[in-house]
C-alpha cells in the first residue's frame, strides 16, 4: 500500500477547531477556516480577551461600563449612517434596492474590524465592540431586510406585474443581499489583512482619557433626548426618534449574544433570537402604523423610531454574515435558511393579515411626507 501524507477529515476538522479557538474570527476567515462549533463564534461580539493573548490589564469584561458606554455613540452613529445611506441612494431609476448599500458598507467595515481585532484590542478593547456590535450591527438590519423581502412577495407598491415577478423580486432581495453582505465581509477581511502589518503599536489611553471617553459616550447618547424634543417635529420620524431607541436595541442584541451564543454548538442562538424578535416587533410596528383609526403625529413618529431605531439595531446582518461565513457548509446553510424562513414566517403571521385586510397600505393613519 503506497504511503500518503493525507490528513483524515476528522483530524483536519479538529485542527481547524483548535485554530479557530486560539485565533480571532477575522484571522480564521482570512485563512478560509470554518468551524462546526457555533459557540466559538461568541467572540465576534465580545471585546478582545485573553484568548487573543492580551495581558490582563488590557482585557475588559463584556459587561464593563467602558464597553457598554461606548456602544451608545456607536449605535447612534450606526443608525444615522443607515438612514443617511438609504436616503442618499433612494431615487427614481435606481439599479438596486437602497438597503443593500447599508448592508454592504456595514459588512465591509465589520470584516475589516474582525481582521484587526488584535491591534484594536491592544490599543483599547471597547473600541472593537463599539465598531462591530455597535456601529456595524446598527448600520445593518436583518428586520428591515425581511420587511423588504415580504413587501416584494405581496407587491406592496402595487406595481403592474404578475405573481411570478413578485417571486423573482423577493428572491432577488434574498440572494443579492446575501451575496453583497458575504462578499463585502470577505473584502473587508482582505483589506484588514493588507493594512495590518502597517498599523503601529499604539499606547493604550490613560485612565483619565478612558474615563473621559466613557463620560462623553454617555453624554452623546443622552443628547438625543433634547434633539428629539427641541428640533423640528418633522425630523422625528426621519431620524431623531430612531436615535432615542438605537442604544436599547443594540444593548438587547448584545445581551442576547453574550448570554446565548456561547451555550449552543448548533448555531448562534443569541443572534438568531435577536433577529427573530426584532423582525416580529418590526412587523407589529407596521401593523400599528397601518391602523385605520387616526393617531397623533407624535405616536406615529415614535412607532417609526421603534422600527428604525430599536428594531433596526436589535437585528443585524453584519454579525449574521460573519457567523455564516465562519460555520461549516452544512451548518452555514441550516443557519441562514432557518433565519430567513423564520423571518418571513413572522412577517406572514403578523403583517400579512393586516395587509390583506386593506389596513396597512391603503388606510394607514401614519403617513409621512
Amino acid at each position: 500500500m503506497p504511503f500518503t501524507n493525507a490528513i483524515p477529515d476528522d483530524v483536519e476538522d479538529i485542527q481547524q477547531e483548535r485554530s479557530l479557538h486560539h485565533s480571532s474570527i477575522g484571522s480564521a476567515l482570512a485563512r478560509h477556516r470554518s468551524t462546526a462549533d457555533a459557540s466559538s463564534l461568541a467572540s465576534i461580539d465580545r471585546p478582545p480577551s485573553r484568548d487573543e493573548k492580551l495581558p490582563p490589564a488590557k482585557v475588559y469584561h463584556p459587561m464593563s461600563p467602558a464597553v457598554l458606554a461606548l456602544l451608545m455613540p456607536a449605535s447612534v452613529f450606526g443608525v444615522l449612517a443607515r438612514l443617511g445611506v438609504v436616503a442618499l441612494v433612494n431615487y427614481d431609476g435606481r439599479s438596486i434596492f437602497p438597503l443593500a448599500y447599508a448592508q454592504g458598507i456595514g459588512c465591509l467595515i465589520m470584516g475589516t474590524a474582525l481582521r484587526l481585532k488584535d491591534p484594536i484590542g491592544g490599543f483599547y478593547g471597547p473600541l472593537y465592540t463599539a465598531l462591530t456590535t455597535g456601529f456595524c450591527g446598527s448600520m445593518t438590519t436583518f428586520g428591515g431586510w425581511q420587511l423588504d423581502i415580504f413587501n416584494s412577495w405581496i407587491n406592496e407598491g402595487q406595481f403592474h406585474r404578475d405573481w411570478l415577478r413578485d417571486v423573482i423580486d423577493g428572491c432577488t432581495k434574498i440572494f443579492f443581499t446575501l451575496a453583497i453582505s458575504l462578499a463585502s465581509l470577505s473584502f473587508g477581511v482582505h483589506i484588514g489583512t493588507l493594512i495590518a502589518p502597517y498599523i503601529p503599536v499604539l499606547r493604550p489611553p490613560t485612565p483619565i482619557i478612558r474615563h473621559s471617553i466613557t463620560v462623553l459616550s454617555i453624554l452623546t447618547y443622552f443628547a438625543t433626548y433634547p434633539a428629539y424634543f427641541r428640533m423640528s417635529p418633522s425630523f422625528r420620524h426621519q431620524a431623531t426618534a430612531a436615535l432615542l431607541f438605537s442604544f436599547p436595541g443594540t444593548l438587547t442584541r448584545y445581551l442576547l449574544s453574550i448570554q446565548l451564543n456561547p451555550r449552543y454548538k448548533l448555531m448562534p442562538v443569541g443572534t438568531f433570537t435577536a433577529n427573530s424578535l426584532g423582525t416580529a416587533l418590526l412587523a407589529m410596528c407596521h401593523v400599528l402604523q397601518g391602523l385605520p383609526n387616526p393617531v397623533s403625529d407624535n405616536a406615529c413618529a415614535v412607532l417609526q423610531g421603534l422600527a428604525d431605531g430599536y428594531c433596526g439595531c436589535l437585528t443585524t446582518v453584519s454579525t449574521f454574515a460573519a457567523e455564516v461565513s465562519a460555520l461549516t457548509v452544512g451548518k452555514r446553510w441550516f443557519y441562514a435558511t432557518l433565519s430567513i424562513a423564520v423571518g418571513q414566517l413572522l412577517m406572514l403571521v403578523i403583517l400579512g393579515p393586516s395587509f390583506w385586510a386593506g389596513g396597512v397600505s391603503e388606510q394607514g393613519s401614519c403617513e409621512f411626507v
